[in-house]
């Protein structure tokens, strides 16, 4: 009688399967809906930061202007393909009733004709379900959706290998995806179309430093010396000529570049890292000098 009721109910779940996919649109529009919320939210966020960095200097005006027309071109493209899909999948409130009923009797008037009809003592529990592998979801999907985007954008840029605003978008995703590889020759490409931007510089000379093993001599020092004769009090470009400075143990000069980036500083925590970078730099100073 067991296997008879599992049975009953897997046909249940077939018949069911054919009525309910129009109340499942209708969830899906509202979740639909909460996806665009939470997306408006990011780009809010974002639009916030964009903002910070440009009040601490960070950021040009200039470059402010691109990222933030970059951020509501998104946030407008996001929204838009919300809206739509929310239009296609409306349901009438009659349909949605209808339906509802439909998934109600479909159950009720099988189980009563068989009992009607059939014969329910013919049936033994001697056969057994197998059971069903089913795959775990995986904990990278969120990581895989970036690198999607990230590959989208890559191949885009191919099409268009001017678009400055581009290439630094994929050099700043690739920093965040860990590829410098990737990141460094990114702002390669955007520093050769801009080759007077001191942040883009100075982000060129970090990507490519963390890609050869965390080590600022040479060209990365290049790009930081480039940066400061554009802008001689660059936040990014102090805070590197600091790190390459201190790396040759040049300690003085560390302290000479990240001073003037403490004086410009109205973050509470860069300030307390600067502080602590200045006191190693000097205590190594004073090793060295004895």
């Amino acid at each position: 009688m067991i296997v008879f009721w599992l049975i009953c109910i897997a046909m249940t779940a077939i018949a069911l399967a054919f009525v309910m996919p129009p109340l499942w649109q209708r969830n899906s529009t509202a979740t639909s809906h909460n996806d665009k919320e939470a997306n408006v939210a990011v780009y809010r966020d974002q639009m916030k930061e964009l903002e910070t960095d440009r009040d601490n200097g960070i950021i040009s005006a200039e470059q402010y202007a691109i990222e933030r027309d970059e951020i509501e071109r998104r946030l407008l493209e996001d929204v838009g393909a919300s809206r739509a899909q929310r239009e296609d999948q409306s349901l009438p409130a009659r349909g949605k009733h209808f339906a509802y009923a439909v998934a109600l009797a479909i159950p009720l008037l099988a189980v009563g004709l068989y009992f009607r009809i059939g014969n329910p003592q013919a049936i033994t529990a001697s056969t057994s379900m197998p059971a069903r592998n089913v795959p775990a979801g995986s904990g990278q999907r969120s990581q895989e959706a970036i690198q999607a985007n990230v590959d989208a954008l890559a191949k885009r840029l191919e099409q268009n290998p001017s678009d400055v605003s581009g290439w630094k978008m994929l050099g700043r995703s690739y920093l965040n995806l860990e590829n410098y590889q990737g990141a460094a020759a990114a702002y390669a490409r955007a520093a050769a179309l801009q080759p007077d931007d001191a942040d883009l510089l100075a982000d060129y000379a970090f990507s490519l430093g963390m890609a050869n093993g965390q080590r600022l001599r040479g060209q990365p020092q290049e790009l930081i010396e480039r940066a400061l004769k554009l802008e001689p009090e660059n936040p990014k470009a102090l805070e590197l000529a600091g790190t390459a400075a201190y790396e040759v143990k040049n300690y003085a000069a560390a302290v000479a570049y990240w001073e003037r980036l403490l004086q410009k500083s109205s973050d509470s925590e860069l300030t307390n890292v600067l502080k602590e970078r200045i006191n190693r730099a000097r205590a190594m100073q004073s090793a060295g000098s004895k």
